[in-house]
């Protein structure tokens, strides 16, 4: 406000100063000529207002774009460098940036709460699948067998049953580590990692090659599950979306921050990224323990996902 009255008492005392200090003489038929002169002054009075208006505003300006640009899915950015702003705008600025901190914790806080029920919820599906429906085909494989080593008119009938129960044995154990990875609560992390590359490369239809650092920091319960999960995801994309041979896929240390990285050979697509294919749920994960999430592609030429996590000071990669 201060600003802004500044700006137009200047225009204000500049044209009275003119007035008195002139030699104009303005009749009572005011005259073509004298006309003007009134004309002229009042446009100039009106620019230079406008000037002052301008740059007294500037700063708002800014801090409207900004917060025109800022992106949820790309948290961190915060209103600075406000140069010659007032106050006002300062408040404006700093309550913005204040707004941005809690909405942005929040979100974390209720995408850690969400993931964790839904892996609650995958551990018990898994046990359940693994004990319960396990069992229960197992117990009837067995019978099957046995009946069809007995012999008799339906032997080979009980031989198929028997062998299509363990191949659905078989899948039902392969739903359940997927649901919930055992690997990684027994092995760690790279040995996770290395098992899954393996049993998907396993299938035939996509060669994974991998690259993992044996000098990796140690990582919290949950950032594990999320570079496992967003790994998971991108293969699971190559092989059924992406028509992908082969896949490639790192994990690094590197100084600050371990990066994961699975690039493929795939058709790509057109950015900007659209959020289908679990995209949207691996930015989620990335999101929940602050990491950078990234995408690159091109029709034609592959895709490659990246995950960028943040190292505490005290937990550094060793120097190479």
């Amino acid at each position: 406000m201060w600003r802004v009255f500044a700006g137009n008492a200047m225009v204000l005392v500049a044209a009275a100063a003119a007035i008195a200090f002139s030699r104009v003489t303005i009749h009572a038929s005011i005259r073509l000529s004298e006309l003007a002169v009134v004309v002229t002054g009042l446009v100039v009075m009106l620019v230079v207002d406008l000037l002052l208006l301008r740059h007294s505003l500037g700063p708002l300006r800014r801090l409207a774009r900004l917060m025109s640009e800022v992106d949820p899915q790309r948290p961190g950015r915060r209103a600075e460098n406000l140069e010659h702003a007032g106050t006002e705008v300062n408040v404006v600025a700093e309550a913005f940036n204040g707004m941005l901190d809690r909405l942005e914790t929040e979100r974390r806080a209720s995408t850690r709460r969400a993931l964790g029920a839904q892996e609650e919820e995958r551990r018990w599906v898994a046990r359940e699948l693994h004990d319960e429906v396990g069992q229960t085909l197992t117990a009837v494989a067995l019978k099957a067998g046995r009946a069809a080593r007995q012999g008799g008119a339906q032997a080979e009938t009980m031989s198929e049953i028997a062998a299509s129960l363990q191949q659905s044995l078989i899948e039902v154990r392969r739903m359940a580590r997927r649901l919930r990875p055992e690997a990684l609560d027994d092995l760690g992390l790279v040995n996770a990692m290395i098992t899954m590359c393996r049993r998907i490369g396993d299938h035939g239809a996509l060669q994974v090659d991998t690259d993992f650092a044996t000098d990796l920091p140690k990582l919290s319960a949950e950032t594990d599950l999320v570079i496992y999960r967003v790994a998971q995801e991108a293969l699971t994309n190559a092989r059924r979306h992406a028509q992908a041979s082969t896949v490639t896929v790192t994990l690094a240390c590197e100084a600050d921050r371990v990066v994961l990285s699975v690039g493929d050979d795939g058709r790509g697509f057109d950015e900007p990224v659209g959020e289908s294919n679990g995209l949207a749920g691996m930015r989620e994960r990335a999101l929940m323990i602050g990491a950078q999430f990234d995408v690159r592609s091109r029709p034609g030429q592959g895709a490659e996902i990246r995950l960028s996590i943040p190292l505490a000071e005290d937990c550094r990669c060793p120097p190479r």
